[in-house]
């Protein structure tokens, strides 16, 4: 385990090196010019010489990869540097910003899991019933259509014309609802077909088979066997599509004008605020490195042949 820990933080500090420089590249070369957003000023009222003395005073004149550099020296110190819109600390915007977003990701999930695990596993175990039918047109269904539009859908049904929830800001629990549930129906789709194919198959392991012929209640088969052989390909997946699940949270902030992160790069974009975009970047980067090493090492854990491998390979 030690091993693991330690080969995957070699890995992370090659991955922050090589995503903040890629990043850093492509936020410096969109278009736009942030000089004229510091400034407040158009390209028609701009004051040429004014905007050269700002530019040569914040070091875009520099090559980009002398900027890099200076930018990355700060990092190192934790400096994530300010607004060029606000003059806040960037870290600050970010930890103000980031339990808001965590709490409608966690959100999410949890609708996630509360439709996918009941819906998945029974869609398997009553294979070709009415209820393995409709799992699938769900799933299909939640496949089919944009989080933006089915939050749209939501908004329209209980935010206008039952007036149950709110739809805009965050006050409460009750705000949390519909955007939580939005993006949770969205990526559940994916989830409740997987899960059910993957238990169809432990399903027909010898192993269960053998379970079967010892006199092991099927309850018990299901839980501590066939239900736990088939979470691997489940948790490799969510680390692969949690960066869908990140770009999801951005839109779903925006539409329901969630107070998070999402929202925030979102303007910063807009206004070519390129410390915030920078930064809401590498946090980013962190969390998705941060949980799919969880998973690589979920995935050990409960997959017993990867254990007799390793074990095997160290001898």
């Amino acid at each position: 385990m030690l091993r693991i820990v330690a080969r995957k933080f070699s890995e992370i500090l090659i991955f922050m090196l090589f995503i903040t420089f890629i990043s850093f590249l492509v936020v410096r070369l969109a278009p736009g010019d942030p000089v004229l957003t510091i400034l407040n000023v158009d390209e028609l009222s701009v004051n040429q010489e004014q905007v050269e003395e700002l530019r040569e005073e914040m070091g875009f004149n520099e090559p980009l990869l002398v900027q890099y550099g200076l930018w990355l020296l700060k990092f190192v110190q934790l400096d994530f540097g300010v607004s060029y819109v606000t003059g806040q600390p960037v870290m600050d915007m970010i930890l103000t910003g980031l339990p808001a977003t965590m709490e409608l990701a966690f959100g999410a999930l949890t609708v996630m899991l509360v439709i996918s695990i009941p819906l998945g596993s029974l869609s398997a175990l009553y294979r070709n019933s009415w209820i393995d039918q409709f799992g699938r047109t769900l799933s299909v269904l939640g496949a089919a259509i944009p989080s933006f539009w089915l939050g749209l859908i939501l908004i329209e049904l209980f935010g206008v014309r039952v007036n149950w929830l709110p739809t805009m800001g965050r006050d409460g629990f009750t705000s949390l609802i519909l955007p939580s549930l939005t993006l949770g129906l969205a990526i559940s789709s994916v989830y409740v077909r997987l899960l059910r194919s993957s238990l169809l198959d432990s399903l027909s392991q010898e192993f269960i088979r053998a379970a079967r012929a010892r006199g092991i209640s099927e309850k018990r088969i299901f839980l501590m066997h066939a239900f736990r052989h088939s979470l691997p390909p489940v948790i490799t997946v969510f680390g692969v599509s949690l960066g869908s699940l990140i770009g999801g949270v951005v839109v779903i902030e925006v539409l329901f004008a969630y107070p998070g992160l999402g929202k925030l790069v979102v303007e910063a974009i807009r206004q070519r605020d390129y410390p915030v975009i920078q930064g809401y970047i590498l946090i980013m980067a962190i969390v998705v490195f941060v949980v799919n090493t969880f998973v690589d090492l979920s995935y050990r854990s409960l997959n017993p042949e990867m254990k007799l491998k390793e074990r095997g390979t160290n001898r």
